[in-house]
């Protein structure tokens, strides 16, 4: 089963590629922020999802319109590729200590966009080139365009860094668990999701 998506999309603000492939490859990022980039390979590898993303934005004004359209377009590409979700397992759940920082993702493939992180009001500042407030905005983003309920509960942080890379990891760890094939159904007593 080929479960691939390649989306564009283009704005006065930003202009994006994705591709993505559930059954892996390689992660190709050309991406106007260092940190991002670092962010989206952790996420390629913890997955063991291949993803190619090109995109350039109104990085003049800051990173936000970018990050926050590398999200949509990143849940897009990876609803098309999930097609009817026949046969996945479609729960997932990880908890990804780094350092001092531990970071939990819950999620459910359902078709029912939600977003919540549980985290004391920590996103503030930097980390690289990167201001952490739009981290949250990018999961929204990624969540709403994807149809997953996604609960990312930071349970400790201190190093910024540390922290957003375990959201990263633990949200990929939950992805690749609840995108694996287990069956043959659609996993919903309504027979679609």
């Amino acid at each position: 089963m080929m479960r691939t998506a390649t989306i564009t999309r283009k704005t006065k603000e930003t202009q994006i590629t994705l591709k993505i492939d559930l059954e892996g490859g390689e992660a190709n990022i050309d991406i106007p922020s260092g940190f991002l980039t670092h962010m989206l390979e952790s996420f390629a590898k913890h997955s063991g999802m291949g993803i190619d993303v090109k995109a350039q934005g109104d990085v003049h004004v800051d990173l936000h319109h970018t990050v926050e359209d590398i999200g949509i377009v990143l849940g897009q590409a990876l609803k098309k590729a999930l097609g009817d979700k026949r046969g996945i397992t479609r729960y997932g759940l990880a908890k990804i200590p780094m350092d001092e920082s531990l970071v939990e993702s819950c999620l459910d493939i359902s078709n029912r966009p939600y977003f919540a992180i549980h985290a004391d009001d920590i996103f503030h500042g930097f980390v690289g080139d990167l201001q952490l407030e739009i981290i949250p905005e990018f999961f929204r983003a990624l969540a709403f365009n994807a149809g997953i309920t996604l609960h990312l509960s930071v349970f400790a942080a201190g190093n910024a860094h540390h922290m957003t890379e375990a959201c990263f990891k633990a949200f990929a760890r939950a992805l690749s668990d609840a995108c694996s094939i287990t069956g043959e159904e659609i996993p919903s007593t309504k027979d679609i999701l």
